[in-house]
């Protein structure tokens, strides 16, 4: 069992434009199926956790309907409406207390931090995340939400094309 930060990014290190918007990345061509993809990166996931922009970024995206089946922490410090049926989990607790939370609740599957940075930036904090996932874009943003506001040390794992995707997978370095 492994906790994962799996994104998107622009060449320039932004994973979503100041106005929380992912559309540069959407009129972008990769294989769903093709290397390091989305669809086979979800098999292996038991639990998800997220900020409150990327939840309602998906949900705006998705017209108000939740298309995840795993139980989903999102961290907020805001009310957010969730769908009914929804296993969708808000809270303001500490990392690590969520993070045992997810453990318990993903069995043997894997943890992901779908978004933004800064999260995925508090489990490294924390020391509890394990692996970084990055299909970098061919489109530079200026500015915009970083992909990792933190100094981390990585080790480069695996690499792919994928259409218009440079793909990266990388271990977290700790002590």
């Amino acid at each position: 069992m492994a906790t994962h930060f799996f994104t998107a990014s622009s060449l320039d290190g932004f994973i979503a434009t100041e106005e929380h918007s992912l559309d540069w990345l959407l009129s972008r061509d990769i294989d769903q199926e093709g290397p390091m993809s989305y669809l086979q990166f979800e098999k292996r996931i038991g639990a998800l956790a997220m900020g409150a922009s990327t939840y309602e970024w998906v949900m705006r995206h998705e017209d108000g309907r939740w298309g995840y089946t795993q139980p989903t922490w999102v961290f907020t410090h805001r009310a957010l409406d969730v769908p009914e049926g929804a296993d969708v989990r808000l809270t303001r607790s500490d990392i690590a207390a969520v993070h045992a939370e997810m453990t318990a609740a993903a069995g043997e599957q894997d943890i992901w931090i779908v978004g933004g940075g800064d999260l995925a930036g508090q489990f490294a904090d924390g020391g509890l995340l394990d692996e970084v996932w990055v299909q970098y874009a061919p489109v530079t943003l200026g500015a915009g939400a970083p992909l990792l506001p933190r100094a981390l040390e990585l080790e480069l794992l695996d690499v792919a094309r994928n259409r218009d995707f440079l793909c990266g997978r990388y271990r977290v370095v700790r002590g």
